[in-house]
């Protein structure tokens, strides 16, 4: 099936199936529950995205646009022991590149600091609320288990009075680190662990990269995250799986700080791939070891990885449709990820001639110092694309694979005595080879037959292999990077022993000597190509210059992959 058959069909069951979120957003607004819906992607500013943030900012900007609502774009900065404007800017970049709009609706959790603290005053008010004294040990032992219920804080029933005062005193910052905490008043019996008299504030004397030393006192996750749905007037706050045990605390949060119109939250499964490394601990531990080169390594599956590995915010999209939304979790194969990059480029991309691993070939008969220019279709299935000239001449290069003294059977590409053609221009027959003191062939000697050149009408006689080339005096030499899973496939991504990365110690294989034809001057950072026979090719955003070429393998021409039967 292509694409465009692909698409339609989607087209046409979406026009009579919508998702369960829709389904939803359908009722609240059928009912009256809102009249109008406001989303959000709400990251913390903690490391760099990855391949599973893609469907969250995907899903909460298409609702946004499909219902014709506002779409906000929020980071949730209230813990700065973590938090850095580097990651703050790549996330913006990240998010810009995928294509999902903002506007002018750009906002940091951070902002509402003030307005978090007058609900956690509103909370100790209303009895809801305690200053605790207890250790995190103490804590943990008094929290209960999934079992067991816990047990009430000795400090529960300070009264509103010395609360008030003690949580003015940790703002002051007369508290160490970790000494004193606020905790929500709900039910140390409840079977949800989650609703045990939660953490709502600490304690961290740290600067924060929005508010400075403003505060010393910070809201945990669980209390902010509401507050700021609320303030901001987010209808539906669409987040995955993990945080549907949250939902009764979120829910408190909204009703007991008594917002108008408060959020809905609904929940989806996770984006996850087979056999990648999208955990920030572990990446950073790469990071720093060197194993790649940093958070857009074109091994990781961060998007700026992706990005820098050629991947297409197309691409990404077409993925993401096809995994669907729903409530069940699922791994999805990395290969229906290389199938949609496929089929992005096909059509759009030239088709150039690169000699990976180059010998010279030299055709005897081929007159000296004679150069001629060849019309080359850009790219055979899109007329569009137009057409370049290539210089063909006497040298050039070939793929040593291209090649073979001895070849087994059903090998039809150049060995002596056999014919083949050169793309886009003669039959060439091999007559010769030369070796060097190791044995190694280093020139391949043939003849051309003139009147085969392509588009001269010739039909006496037929080759079976065909093999691309570069024009010696005018090959550029670039460098040419080809990957593999970061990730021992076989072994699985963790170490069972250890919980260390089982590596795959060739995910990376540099060629530093190829030769690309000269069509690629004026080609920049992040410009991609089918490199003919080898797969898609990326210009490498980081280390590549027009003097120094290096590409990125984007992905192999082919697929293990298969479209799942209707």
């Amino acid at each position: 099936m292509n694409v465009l058959c692909y698409e339609e069909e989607i087209m046409e069951n979406e026009a009579v199936s919508k998702n369960f979120i829709e389904l939803e957003i359908d009722k609240d607004l059928a009912e009256g529950v809102y009249d109008h819906v406001c989303t959000r992607f709400p990251p913390e500013p903690n490391g760099y995205l990855h391949i599973g943030h893609a469907k969250s900012i995907l899903l909460n900007y298409g609702l946004a646009r499909e219902y014709g609502g506002t779409f906000h774009m929020r980071f949730d900065d209230t813990n700065p022991t973590k938090e850095k404007m580097e990651f703050v800017d790549s996330i913006l970049e990240d998010i810009r590149w995928l294509g999902a709009d903002w506007k002018d609706h750009l906002y940091f959790a951070s902002d509402y600091f003030d307005q978090m603290y007058e609900c956690a005053l509103k909370l100790i008010r209303k009895g809801k609320a305690f200053v605790c004294d207890l250790s995190p040990e103490e804590m943990r032992e008094y929290r209960g288990t999934l079992t067991e219920p816990g047990k009430e804080s000795p400090y529960r029933n300070r009264s509103v009075e010395e609360n008030l005062r003690l949580f003015e005193e940790m703002k002051e910052g007369k508290y160490k680190d970790g000494e004193k905490v606020l905790r929500a008043k709900i039910d140390m019996s409840s079977p949800n662990i989650n609703m045990r008299d939660p953490i709502i504030y600490r304690v961290a004397h740290m600067t924060h990269h929005n508010t400075g030393d403003k505060w010393c006192i910070y809201p945990m996750y669980d209390f902010a995250h509401p507050i700021e749905d609320a303030i901001e007037g987010i209808t539906h706050s669409i987040c995955t799986l993990e945080f549907e045990d949250h939902r009764p605390l979120y829910d408190w949060v909204v009703r007991e700080c008594e917002f108008e119109n408060p959020p809905r939250q609904i929940e989806f499964a996770k984006l996850y791939l087979t056999n990648v490394v999208t955990g920030k601990r572990y990446i950073k531990k790469l990071v720093e070891e060197k194993i790649v080169d940093g958070w857009d390594d074109p091994r990781l599956v961060s998007i700026a990885a992706l990005r820098r590995r050629g991947f297409t915010p197309e691409s990404i999209k077409m993925f993401i449709d096809m995994c669907g939304v729903s409530k069940s979790q699922s791994s999805v194969d990395y290969a229906m990820l290389e199938y949609c990059i496929r089929e992005d480029l096909k059509m759009k991309k030239s088709r150039m001639m690169a000699v990976l691993d180059p010998i010279k070939l030299v055709i005897d008969n081929y007159p000296e110092g004679q150069v001629e220019y060849l019309d080359v279709a850009n790219n055979l299935e899109n007329e569009e694309l137009g057409t370049r000239k290539v210089p063909f001449c006497r040298e050039l290069y070939i793929e040593r694979d291209d090649f073979m003294e001895e070849p087994p059977k059903k090998y039809f590409r150049l060995f002596p005595g056999n014919e083949v053609r050169l793309m886009h221009a003669y039959f060439v027959k091999c007559e010769s080879f030369v070796k060097d003191e190791n044995g190694k062939v280093t020139e391949v000697h043939c003849t051309y037959d003139p009147e085969t050149k392509v588009g001269s009408g010739f039909t006496g006689r037929k080759v079976k292999g065909t093999i691309h080339w570069v024009p010696a005096p005018f090959a550029q030499k670039a460098e040419v990077r080809l990957y593999e899973n970061l990730i021992d496939e076989e072994k699985g991504v963790y170490n069972k022993e250890d919980g260390s990365l089982n590596l795959n110690p060739n995910s990376l294989t540099v060629i530093p000597d190829a030769v690309v034809e000269p069509s690629f001057e004026g080609a920049s950072a992040y410009d991609s190509f089918q490199f003919v026979r080898n797969g898609y090719f990326c210009i490498d955003a980081k280390d590549s210059s027009p003097e120094h070429l290096v590409f990125n393998r984007i992905v192999s021409l082919k697929s293990s992959f298969k479209l799942p039967k209707k």
